[in-house]
């Protein structure tokens, strides 16, 4: 049972990363980051007592006493491979068969027309009650059509405790509530190369959120944006063996970087110095003021100070690698999520690595999420039943069941302890040091609102935001301050055109 266990946290990360990616390539440093829906990994369930609503929600039959049908609606994210079909049928048919009275209905439509088949169910009042797995982008691309389950959370006190309230707090919106009970999550934190670290002589940065960085010299610096760009000058090397930081240093001829912010977009660049969103509180575009801040950074880093590869460096042989640039083996450093540690990105890898915190700015750490649950529809004809199935979704004896099929780091504060082990004897069962504190942490320093969130039109403005950052990339000279004033002007025209 347990090596059918391990090979199936192994099968699943490699699912989730096929799924996620679409088999495409980036092609620049910053490009958009895979699917937040699910990637793959984790645990058994424990046998603890299971965090059921202290009162069953009303269960009403049809006046025939046959069960009310609750349909679950699965492709917006994970679940429509062929792999993950069956034990999702196996999951529904345990289901109906611990009780009488509710009937959950599964029905699984593949990704590439899951939007449209959603999309057209809503409009003609025929929507599902449940959709999930989900992440934020699937959940926005639905805007206004979900349910607040406060209310439901309130009439069933339903117990929150076993959760992160930081996690808590990242499902709910603004006019809209709490739309999810937390599920599956994948934190972001820094991964760095040990070898290359030690080659130059640093300290490594470090392992948990908040403590300084002690350099070289024995000398404390707090673990900022600041201490990073110097400690990836450091890092990237030329040709002739010279730092970023010297006056010799050859932009022309670098063969190692020392940082990146790895398969992000415009918007997870810009929330590495906090959250924030490109639709203020009247609907307008903006650009943050930090956000403007972390772009000029960024591409001073790739332009100016070179310790970021640019577009042209981006596809360098010496950087490509089956998990991207750092996986290559001449990257120091880079920021990504949860699902990157796993065998088809550093299984292979011919380096040590591992975990460190995210550094701040101006004293605050954000470390942007990727997180995947469940919703209930606003057109569910029956709530109640919808909460009832959730919950024992969600619980902490079913929810190991469905998180071995789509993956990712349990959000249930109890079963976490449980993942970490296995998933490392799964993956990486020779490696012993990997730092998991500081992915727990993160969890608390989550992006709200959420890098992934609603903007309108969302396609036209990611198209947009692409071409926005594609310039960036390969561009030298450039005024980036008004390259963001006409992505704004841009911006505008495509949020007027879609209003409601």
């Amino acid at each position: 049972m347990k090596k059918k266990l391990l090979l199936t946290l192994t099968l699943f990360v490699m699912l989730f990363w096929v799924a996620a990616c679409g088999g495409g390539e980036e092609s620049t440093p910053a490009t958009e980051e895979p699917a937040a829906e699910a990637p793959a990994q984790e645990e058994q369930a424990q046998e603890e007592p299971t965090a059921e609503p202290a009162e069953e929600p009303a269960q009403e039959e049809s006046s025939g006493g046959e069960r009310v049908k609750v349909r679950w609606f699965v492709g917006l994210g994970a679940g429509t491979d062929e792999g993950a079909i069956p034990p999702q049928e196996e999951f529904v048919k345990r289901f109906n068969e611990s009780q009488d009275k509710i009937e959950l209905v599964l029905e699984i439509v593949d990704n590439a027309a899951a939007y449209d088949a959603l999309a057209t169910q809503i409009a003609a009042g025929n929507a599902p009650c449940i959709v999930g797995p989900v992440g934020i982008r699937g959940r926005d691309s639905f805007k206004g059509a979900w349910l607040d389950l406060q209310p439901l959370i309130e009439k069933y006190n339903y117990d929150m405790s076993d959760f992160d309230p930081a996690m808590i707090e990242f499902y709910q919106v603004k006019e809209e509530g709490q739309l999810g009970i937390p599920f599956a999550i994948y934190p972001s934190f820094v991964i760095y190369n040990k070898d290359l670290f030690d080659e130059a002589g640093l300290p490594y940065p470090p392992a948990h959120h908040g403590e300084p960085y002690i350099d070289e010299n024995g000398e404390e610096h707090e673990w900022n944006i600041e201490t990073l760009t110097e400690l990836a000058k450091k890092l990237t090397v030329d040709v002739n063996g010279e730092d970023a930081t010297s006056e010799a240093f050859d932009p022309d001829n670098i063969v190692q970087f020392g940082w990146m912010n790895q398969w992000t977009d415009a918007r997870g660049i810009g929330t590495f110095f906090g959250a924030g969103s490109l639709v203020d509180e009247n609907g307008n575009a903006q650009v943050p003021e930090h956000w403007r801040e972390a772009w000029k950074w960024y591409y001073g880093g790739m332009w100016k100070e070179w310790f970021i590869p640019n577009g042209p460096y981006g596809g360098a042989d010496f950087l490509q690698g089956p998990g991207g640039p750092f996986s290559s083996g001449n990257m120091g450093m880079i920021h990504i999520h949860l699902w990157y540690v796993a065998p088809w990105a550093l299984g292979e890898a011919d380096f040590d690595w591992n975990l460190a915190a995210t550094p701040a700015y101006n004293g605050k750490i954000t470390a942007k999420m990727h997180a995947d649950t469940f919703g209930i529809l606003k057109g569910c004809p029956t709530p109640d039943e919808a909460f009832e199935v959730l919950t024992y979704m969600l619980s902490k004896e079913h929810a190991p069941e469905l998180l071995n099929i789509y993956g990712g780091m349990p959000a249930r504060l109890s079963l976490q302890d449980s993942f970490f082990q296995q998933y490392q004897e799964a993956n990486f069962p020779d490696k012993t040091d990997i730092n998991w504190d500081v992915v727990r942490e993160a969890v608390a320093y989550a992006d709200n609102p959420n890098h992934e969130s609603w903007v309108p039109g969302y396609q036209e403005t990611s198209d947009r935001l692409n071409q926005f950052w594609d310039k960036l990339s390969n561009t030298p000279d450039l005024d980036v301050d008004a390259e963001i004033d006409a992505l704004v002007q841009d911006l505008q025209k495509i949020f007027d055109a879609n209003r409601e």
